[in-house]
């Protein structure tokens, strides 16, 4: 996967995937970086904007066209995921939408500067491919999607494209010395089977809510008495199926990944060793271990964790680079700016289409 894909991919938003590199830069997932705040850079609001100019940072600017296009495009990508009906379930989902294009068009057009900074341009063959992607764009467009996107340009795709390129360039360029270390103990993977009751509900909303200190002596109780069957016998397997709440049966984890008193259990747990029932967050657990090392998974969590040091070291270049810069935005346009409800507009292939052009 790509710095892009990684970056800035609606699928990993849908799926929560947690994106090391988002999660470190100072203007990271929906907070506004035109707001004030511990990580914002300093903003002018003034007047002197052009007519569809939505905010300037120093002299790099973006415009409305470039904000629906973002807009329009990630709006389809979870309606198509989560039905159209999503924005109605929760009002401020709109204002998160909004919030998170703006966010994800600022950090693009500051890369840019830090990019020129640090003399870093595309070649000839990644200017070709932009333009290549920018017009397999534009001609999938509709005369309905085309209007929604403030009537956008081939040439506005392809300055877009050539940007998200020019930012993916100046990551791998800013982290191409970096090798970190991972041990094996750091990375350590292991595999359990869980039997979760939990100590919490849900209404037909998602919305959590604990259970009362009565409620959850019955739950504990409950998980006394399958702890009894185990004694007794009972296959784990048989208990897992029978009476386990989690999503699933078996989870691998690494250090850092689940709850601490969980974590400081299962690291501690031998082969088969079945552990003394656990308080969580989520409820009381019962686990036993599969495996002590997965190797694997192992593996694979080295990279992880690799590739978020690497991340980090990009995000503290990125942070100082960043905190000196001045933003404008123009707050009346960008108030104005609605999702759109016209379902002839269906467009929602923007970042699949880089994508295909920039793979790794």
């Amino acid at each position: 996967m790509t710095f892009w894909q990684k970056l800035f991919s609606h699928k990993n938003k849908i799926n929560t995937v947690v994106i090391c590199v988002l999660a470190c830069l100072a203007l990271s997932g929906c907070a506004n970086p035109f707001k004030g705040g511990k990580d914002s850079i300093s903003v002018v609001l003034t007047t002197g904007f052009a007519e569809d100019e939505v905010f300037r940072i120093e002299d790099i600017s973006c415009s409305l066209a470039e904000v629906e296009l973002y807009l329009v495009n990630t709006q389809n990508s979870y309606q198509s995921t989560l039905g159209g009906s999503i924005w109605d379930a929760d009002p401020g989902l709109t204002e998160s939408l909004k919030t998170s294009c703006l966010a994800r068009l600022a950090q693009i057009k500051t890369m840019v500067l830090l990019a020129q900074h640090n003399g870093i341009m595309l070649d000839d063959s990644e200017k070709k491919a932009a333009q290549n992607a920018a017009k397999e764009y534009y001609e999938s467009l509709s005369e309905a999607d085309i209007k929604a996107m403030d009537n956008v340009t081939c040439d506005t795709i392809q300055t877009l494209y050539e940007e998200q390129a020019l930012a993916g360039k100046l990551y791998e360029y800013t982290i191409r010395d970096i090798n970190p270390e991972v041990s094996d103990d750091e990375a350590r993977t292991l595999t359990v089977q869980q039997i979760l009751l939990k100590t919490y509900e849900t209404d037909d909303s998602g919305n959590r809510t604990e259970m009362s200190t009565d409620s959850k002596a019955k739950v504990y109780s409950k998980m006394k008495e399958i702890q009894a069957q185990l004694d007794e016998g009972a296959s784990f397997e048989s208990m897992v199926e029978t009476y386990n709440e989690a999503e699933e049966g078996t989870v691998s984890f690494g250090k850092g990944e689940v709850d601490v008193n969980l974590e400081t259990v299962a690291f501690n747990l031998s082969t088969d060793q079945i552990s003394d029932i656990i308080e969580t967050e989520d409820g009381y657990m019962l686990i036993k271990c599969v495996t002590t090392f997965d190797k694997e998974e192992t593996e694979l969590n080295k990279v992880r964790i690799a590739e978020e040091r690497r991340s980090q070291a990009f995000a503290e270049e990125y942070d100082e680079f960043a905190k000196g810069l001045t933003r404008e935005i123009n707050s009346q346009l960008w108030d104005s700016i609605t999702l759109c409800d016209d379902p002839e507009v269906t467009t929602k292939d923007f970042f699949d289409i880089y994508n295909k052009y920039f793979e790794d």
